[in-house]
């Protein structure tokens, strides 16, 4: 048996059923029936056509390839067109799986931009079966989108690491600086006690100036009361010597 039921994995693109490659025990076997099964029409033209499609749609969402129980399986994306049933059933299963999945409305969600990228991806599968050259044009915005998402992504994981680095170095130059506030602490406290020192000192100096300009003044006004005293008793005598003459 060549083919076999989806993995249990889900996603919106609609894929065909996998095909068994390789078989453990009988390679040759098994690839030639796929091969067989993958080429009843090269002769039609219509068959051309499919071919480049295929080969556009593997470009764009390539083939999932896997290993099971020593067997190789391929499963490619569904060439099938879609139709308006199809397009409001992929809607339906959009919102359903949101839900289902509890995907945040708003905000950053990794969830939420899992399931648009593969609805996206499915309106891409949809449109280049119709159209292969409008499917390459939605390629190109899409792998757009998907680098500036990734631009965004690599500035806001530099501008966290740059917030981090900035903390931490605002921590250490805070830490530094309580230091450097202990340190000058220090420094006033002993600052204050050397200002009281030299303030003590100069209140013994003037004290000590205060008194000798105090004994200096008393010394020297009993210098001038000596001098008034001897300068009368002088006085005296020499009018007593002139006073008998006359």
């Amino acid at each position: 048996m060549s083919e076999r039921m989806l993995q249990d994995d889900f996603t919106l693109v609609r894929y065909e059923n996998p095909v068994l490659l390789t078989r453990h025990a009988e390679p040759e076997k098994s690839g030639d029936a796929s091969a067989g099964d993958a080429k009843p029409k090269t002769a039609a033209p219509t068959a051309d056509v499919r071919r480049e499609t295929e080969e556009v749609l593997n470009t764009i969402l390539p083939p999932k390839e896997w290993e099971e129980g020593g067997q190789v399986w391929r499963q490619q994306v569904s060439t099938i067109p879609a139709t308006r049933l199809d397009v409001v059933n992929l809607q339906e299963q959009l919102d359903m799986k949101l839900q289902q999945r509890q995907a945040r409305e708003t905000g950053i969600c990794p969830i939420r931009r899992e399931l648009y990228t593969q609805c996206f991806d499915e309106i891409i599968r949809q449109v280049t079966i119709n159209c292969a050259e409008r499917g390459l044009l939605l390629l190109r915005i899409r792998d757009e989108m998907r680098m500036t998402i990734e631009a965004y992504q690599a500035l806001y994981c530099s501008s966290i690491a740059f917030g981090m680095r900035k903390a931490l170095q605002s921590e250490q130059g805070k830490s530094d600086l309580e230091h450097d506030v202990d340190i000058l602490k220090l420094e006033k406290v002993d600052l204050e006690k050397q200002l009281t020192d030299l303030r003590q000192r100069a209140e013994q100096a003037d004290r000590r100036s205060a008194e000798l300009r105090a004994a200096e003044e008393k010394k020297h006004a009993e210098e001038i009361g000596f001098l008034k005293k001897t300068n009368q008793q002088l006085k005296a005598q020499l009018e007593g010597i002139i006073a008998p003459k006359k």
